[in-house]
């Protein structure tokens, strides 16, 4: 991609994100997303103090993407009771999250990679938000909800890892979505009253 005109900052960070998609958080280099974008590297300096300030956009892009995709799988339960469908929402969450790990690995990793590593708003939000849902409706006791968020988390985090860069990547889909349903069942029931 060279740019042409219009807004240096965006095809900058567009370049980021393709080099984020193909090679995660290492890949991200100035000068290199410079010579995508067809400009000096100079040029690139003037839109970002530095790499980092370059690597928490990438990060942010892939956040987002993470919170449309649970957005949208959570969207999609239709169930009216209102257990049921606060337990699939949930459910739902976390399968979101590994696929959206598994569909985009070098986003993914540039998501959760460094000390500041963007805005978790969307992506927690939702995980938080399915929860409060699952307490409202009392599936979730109060004595369980302290902390729930990170079982959950670390829970899909792990498998996801695992499954997209780790020494599980090479398990066949059936499988992983197997193991996949098995970690929910576990979580589901660690959650239950």
């Amino acid at each position: 991609m060279s740019y042409h005109h219009g807004n240096l900052r965006e095809a900058l960070v567009e370049a980021a994100v393709e080099l984020g998609r193909e090679r995660g958080p290492d890949g991200i280099v100035i000068r290199e997303v410079a010579r995508r974008t067809g400009v000096s590297h100079n040029a690139a300096y003037r839109h970002f103090a530095d790499r980092d300030e370059l690597l928490h956009e990438v990060t942010q892009v892939g956040l987002d993407g993470l919170s449309a995709a649970m957005l949208a799988r959570v969207k999609r339960v239709r169930v009216k009771d209102p257990v049921e469908r606060a337990r699939r929402r949930l459910r739902e969450v976390g399968k979101a999250y590994v696929d959206y790990a598994l569909a985009e690995p070098g986003l993914f990793a540039v998501a959760f990679s460094g000390p500041s590593f963007g805005d978790l708003t969307g992506p927690y939000q939702h995980l938080t938000d399915a929860l409060d849902e699952c307490l409202a409706v009392g599936y979730l006791p109060p004595a369980k909800r302290e902390g729930a968020e990170l079982t959950c988390w670390a829970g899909v985090h792990g498998f996801s890892m695992l499954h997209s860069t780790g020494p599980l990547r090479d398990v066949p889909r059936r499988q992983r979505d197997a193991d996949l349903g098995r970690l929910l069942d576990r979580l589901d029931e660690a959650l239950r009253a």
